[in-house]
């Protein structure tokens, strides 16, 4: 039932919003870099902070390992928390330098469950960040979920407010095949649908989902 109901809100969403093309970017460092930017801040601003770092010829893991901090922090600076997320990738790269060489053809051959422990010891990178990295850049079977996605599946009744991360990856994971394309069109549709349609304060008229039961008595922020 839940299958049924999941697939249903993917193709209605995926016929209203076409494809999303996510993540943008040009190698795995980069949509590595924007998984861990994008914290807290709209992309227009991680593409500013990314775009800084590719006019200074710095995004390479080797390159921003060698640069102080500081430095790191006033090229991202778009990005907002600027100080923070520098300290987040260095965190990053010091992890990468220290267990992997420094470099990300070596965690090819880790598997996912292993991978994703390994993320989420680093210090700045939480679940979402972890999972947005092991899905976008390394197309592992991964479904990313966010407070969009709670919101929507608890106003559609497929899971009840009190959900935690773990729980609410497990809806989707269970219940769709593992299917990398699916998981990463799915994801940025439910990300589309949560910032024009289904918000704090509901703009239901209109909405792709608007004919499917739903309960707006049922909140998740």
């Amino acid at each position: 039932m839940i299958s049924q109901q999941l697939i249903e809100i993917y193709q209605l969403l995926l016929g209203r919003f076409g494809p999303q093309h996510w993540w943008p970017g040009e190698t795995q460092f980069e949509i590595i870099t924007g998984a861990i930017l994008t914290q807290n801040t709209a992309w227009p601003n991680v593409e500013k902070a990314i775009a800084n770092l590719k006019a200074a010829c710095l995004l390479t893991p080797e390159k921003l390992q060698n640069i102080q901090t500081q430095k790191l922090a006033e090229l991202i600076k778009p990005a907002g928390y600027f100080n923070i997320k520098a300290k987040r990738l260095k965190n990053f790269l010091t992890w990468l330098f220290k267990h992997y060489d420094g470099q990300l053809t070596n965690l090819q051959h880790v598997n996912t469950s292993r991978l994703r422990e390994e993320l989420l010891t680093v210090k700045g990178i939480g679940p979402e960040t972890a999972d947005s990295i092991l899905l976008y850049a390394f197309g592992r079977e991964v479904f990313v979920v966010d407070a969009y996605t709670a919101r929507v599946a608890v106003r559609h009744r497929l899971i009840e407010p009190s959900v935690d991360y773990d729980r609410l990856q497990q809806l989707f994971q269970a219940n769709l095949p593992a299917d990398v394309r699916l998981f990463n069109e799915f994801h940025a549709l439910l990300v589309k649908l949560g910032k024009e349609f289904c918000r704090p304060s509901p703009k239901c008229s209109g909405c792709p989902l608007e004919k499917l039961p739903h309960s707006l008595d049922l909140e998740y922020f």
